[in-house]
């Protein structure tokens, strides 16, 4: 008897536990309750959530690396629109464009704001900028154009093949600055230290910006420097003569007219600095274009380097049943 009435009181206890157990976990579950001004039943609020909602209230659009971007795209469109008859305006703001590509860098190493958004932003104002001053110099030395076609080709399809390689081998979160050695030391070096990055994007525009300047000053690249005005042309722009006073017409003139020639004339210089310019940075501006080339083959490679591994994990190809 007494071993039957033992059994059974730690059978009691132990539910008596068991009920002071439930009875807690609701008290604590109504706790963390709250009731909102609706009579609504709220979750209390968690300090890791709250974190994350005030994160998400981050504008990355006015970053400041992103709006010295936005000013660099700016300055570049000024650029390109002094570009046809104005040589040292639009060679100021081009390169201040420039320049400021290493100053976003480092806003967003100093207020730790880097952004794929703002990377993406970097390497397409660099394309497009360094893009359309190729178009122009094909235009003022028409016989070497195909030239300049095959250097804007070769920047796009190497840093697309890169980009693209890099995020479908490398993973989403994976920088396009984030070349293995193993893979390449030379875009290894050339993506990681920041001296030699510098260096080979500056002085690659310089070789470019010399030869727009050299297109306004030196007859043996431009002999049409040295070609007269002709009657024609110069009875267009003589007094009395029938201008076009259109308000768009006076804020997009016409680069190739009459006036504009006569003004590119005006505005032509010395071509002494800019050969020395042309002749400082062709060796950088050659080498620039063979990382290109290099960064071209490097990540068709790694493309296809995927891809065999895709297939073998795909039993590809697959044997033929023999008759």
């Amino acid at each position: 008897m007494s071993e039957r009435r033992t059994r059974r009181q730690a059978a009691m206890e132990a539910a008596a536990v068991a009920a002071s157990t439930d009875e807690t976990s609701i008290k604590t579950d109504e706790a963390e309750v709250s009731m909102n001004g609706n009579g609504q039943a709220v979750a209390a609020s968690d300090p890791k959530v709250e974190d994350a909602s005030e994160e998400s209230q981050e504008n990355i659009f006015l970053f400041w690396p992103n709006i010295i971007g936005y000013f660099r795209i700016v300055l570049a469109i000024a650029s390109l629109y002094y570009m046809p008859l104005h040589p040292r305006t639009c060679s100021l703001l081009y390169s201040i464009s420039c320049l400021l590509d290493a100053l976003d860098g480092y806003a967003a190493r100093y207020f730790e704001q880097s952004t794929k958004f703002g990377a993406v932003l970097d390497m397409v104002t660099d394309r497009c900028t360094t893009s359309c001053l190729l178009v122009f110099l094909s235009s003022a030395f028409p016989r070497w154009a195909i030239i300049f076609q095959g250097l804007i080709s070769i920047d796009f399809a190497s840093h697309y093949m890169h980009m693209y390689a890099t995020l479908a081998m490398g993973g989403s979160n994976t920088s396009h600055k984030n070349v293995d050695k193993s893979r390449s030391w030379l875009l290894n070096l050339y993506y990681t230290n920041k001296t030699v990055l510098f260096i080979c994007c500056t002085l690659n525009e310089l070789f470019f910006i010399a030869l727009y300047l050299l297109s306004f000053s030196s007859p043996l690249l431009s002999p049409q420097l040295l070609e007269p005005l002709g009657q024609s042309k110069a009875a267009a722009i003589q007094t009395g003569a029938q201008v076009n006073s259109s308000a768009l017409r006076q804020l997009f003139t016409n680069p190739y007219s009459a006036g504009a020639l006569e003004l590119a004339r005006a505005n032509k210089m010395d071509s002494t600095f800019p050969w020395i310019l042309a002749g400082i940075s062709a060796p950088i501006m050659a080498l620039k274009q063979f990382l290109n080339i290099l960064q071209l083959v490097k990540a068709s490679r790694w493309l296809a380097e995927g891809d065999v591994q895709s297939r073998i994990a795909a039993g590809l190809p697959k044997k033929k049943k023999t008759a």
